[in-house]
């Protein structure tokens, strides 16, 4: 299925009808102020198995990232990190960052890998944001490739939808979307660590 919604002001409607695609276990592309993604509730180990294997990779060995409505989520699924990781995030976010933290015991255990840590995004999307704010906890993501050009992230969305429309169970269809994924910061240690350069100068909130 393939669901158009407004960019900037994202009908509730339709909201709530990616919202119950999730409850039940679906799983969706959708947008974010980077690429699109694959993503589904963190809470449907089904879906998040499904995703994995799209990807062809072990749930456990996954770098899959959370998204989240704001800090507070962020503190939901996170152990206690020092000042100024908090006030990094807080001047980068809503951003295109992905922030790697120390998970607590909250994270489903299938997200539990060896490290103990999670990625965590606030993007500045206001459909991926108000998919999370209605659904009442984070949903799972990570990037999307076509089949045929693995150094490309896609940016139609009709294209995406062509090609997953017999994988996934939605695609959101707000446009084009970008090529270029988020910058990841490990913030697990007393400094920031760029792991990936991308769309986010994380320099300029330093």
């Amino acid at each position: 299925m393939l669901l158009k919604i407004h960019p900037d002001n994202p009908e509730l409607r339709k909201i709530k009808m990616v919202v119950d695609c999730l409850r039940d276990g679906g799983v969706i592309i959708y947008p974010t102020d980077t690429i699109y993604g694959l993503g589904c509730d963190i809470h449907k180990p089904k879906a998040v198995e499904k995703i994995a294997r799209l990807k062809n990779i072990k749930p456990e060995k996954a770098n899959f990232s959370f998204i989240c409505y704001d800090l507070k989520h962020i503190s939901d699924y996170t152990r206690q990190f020092d000042t100024w990781v908090y006030k990094l995030m807080k001047k980068a976010l809503p951003g295109p960052f992905t922030f790697i933290l120390n998970a607590n015991n909250k994270v489903p255990k299938l997200f539990q890998s060896r490290k103990q840590t999670v990625g965590i995004r606030v993007p500045n999307n206001s459909i991926a944001r108000e998919i999370v704010l209605e659904l009442g906890n984070p949903i799972m993501t990570t990037s999307l490739h076509l089949a045929d050009d693995i150094l490309q992230y896609p940016t139609n969305p009709e294209e995406i939808h062509e090609e997953y429309k017999n994988k996934v169970d939605l695609v959101i269809d707000s446009g084009y979307g970008n090529n270029l994924s988020s910058t990841v910061i490990d913030c697990t240690e007393n400094f920031p660590y760029v792991l990936r350069e991308g769309a986010g100068n994380i320099q300029q909130y330093l």
